[in-house]
C-alpha cells in the first residue's frame, strides 16, 4: 500500500560528521522501491561502483531503480527535475548540510507533488553534549535536534554503555516528542525511518474484503512488528484523537488514509512519529476509498484485539 499518491518527502539534518552521509547509503543499499536523493555533493557519499547503473552530468542511476541527485543548481531546481521525471520515486530523501537547518528544508516537502513524511536528525553521540554548549555551533546542533521528528543518537558504540544512556536521555529532554532511535553506522530499520513495512505492505495489498488484516512481520532481529487495519466505515476525529492519545510509546509510528465524519469530501492522511500526528487533507474520496492505517513498533506493543477495540 502506497498511501502517497504525492512523493514522500524525508529530510535528513544533523551537525558535520554525525553521520548523515552514511545513512544516505543505508538508505540507497536496502531500498526496496523508487527512492530519490537529494545531496550536496557525490563525492560525499562515495556509492557503491557495482550500485551504479549509469552517470548522467548531475544525476547518478542506481541499479535498484534508486537515483542520486546534486544539489549543484539549488535545491528548488533540484526539486523540479524530480517533479518532471516520467517514473516518480515512492520517496525523495533530502541530506541537508551539517549546519543547515532541517526544518527550513522540510518546508519544500509541502510543495506540489510532495508531502512531508519526517525530519530526520542524526547526532553524533560521543560529541553532541560538548557541541550543544559551544559557543559558535551550539544553538545551531539544538535547533537542529528540536526540529527532528525522529532522531538517531549514532555511533553508540564508542560509548559505554552508562555514557550512551545518558546521551540518549539528555537528547530526548531537548525533544520529547521525537522517535529516539539508538544507532551504530546509522544504520535503522526502513520501517521505523519511512513508517511502513514492505511485509505488511504486500499483506494490505493481498487481503480479501475483511474490515481488519493484519501481518506481524518480523524484522531486524525481530524487534519490531507491524499490523494494518482497514476499514470502510468513517470514523469521528475526536476518535482518531483518542486512539492517538491512546497509543502506548512502544508504538513508533503510525501512517495510512483514513475516511473521517467531518470530512466528506477528501481521504486524510494520518502520520505518527513518536509523539507527534498530523491529519490533514489527502485525496478526494471515490467509490473504492476505505481507510488503511500501518502501525509499527516494538513486538507485543498492541495486537488485534487492541486495535479493535480502539477503531470498531
Amino acid at each position: 500500500m502506497n498511501v502517497d499518491s504525492t512523493t514522500a518527502v524525508t529530510v535528513i539534518g544533523g551537525y558535520l560528521g554525525a553521520g548523515k552521509t552514511t545513512l544516505v547509503n543505508h538508505v540507497l543499499r536496502t531500498a526496496d522501491s523508487r527512492v530519490a536523493v537529494l545531496v550536496n555533493d557525490f563525492g560525499d557519499v562515495n556509492i557503491d561502483a557495482d550500485l551504479i547503473k549509469r552517470t548522467d552530468g548531475d544525476t547518478i542511476e542506481l541499479a535498484n531503480g534508486c537515483i542520486c541527485c546534486s544539489l549543484v543548481d539549488g535545491l528548488a531546481a533540484a526539486m523540479n527535475t524530480i517533479s518532471e521525471l516520467a517514473e516518480q520515486p515512492e520517496r525523495l530523501v533530502i541530506e541537508a548540510s551539517g549546519v543547515a537547518d532541517p526544518a527550513s528544508i522540510a518546508a519544500y516537502g509541502h510543495g506540489p507533488g510532495f508531502t512531508l513524511d519526517a525530519v530526520v536528525v542524526v547526532v553524533d553521540a560521543e560529541t553532541v553534549r560538548a557541541r550543544a554548549v559551544d559557543k559558535y555551533v551550539g544553538d545551531t546542533v539544538l535547533s537542529q535536534i528540536k526540529s527532528g521528528h525522529i532522531i538517531l543518537v549514532n555511533k553508540l558504540d564508542l560509548l559505554d554503555e552508562g555514557d550512551a544512556e545518558q546521551v540518549t536521555a539528555w537528547v530526548a529532554g531537548h525533544n520529547p516528542e521525537a522517535l529516539i532511535v539508538s544507532t551504530v553506522n546509522s544504520a535503522v530499520a526502513p520501517e521505523l525511518l519511512f513508517g511502513q513495512s514492505p511485509a505488511a505492505v504486500r499483506s494490505s495489498e493481498q487481503a480479501g474484503t475483511d474490515d481488519h488484516d493484519h501481518h506481524h512481520g518480523h524484522q531486524h532481529d525481530e524487534v519490531f512488528e507491524s499490523w494494518t487495519w482497514r476499514s470502510v466505515t468513517p470514523l469521528p476525529r475526536s476518535r482518531v484523537e483518542a486512539v492517538m492519545d491512546a497509543l502506548p510509546q512502544e508504538v513508533m509510528r503510525v501512517k495510512g488514509l483514513m475516511l473521517i465524519e467531518e470530512r466528506a469530501d477528501k481521504l486524510m492522511l494520518l502520520q505518527r512519529v513518536g509523539q507527534r500526528w498530523t491529519l490533514v487533507p489527502h485525496s478526494p474520496i471515490d467509490e473504492a476509498s476505505q481507510s488503511q492505517l500501518v502501525f509499527i513498533g516494538l513486538a507485543g506493543a498492541i495486537d488485534d484485539q487492541w486495535i479493535a477495540d480502539q477503531l470498531g
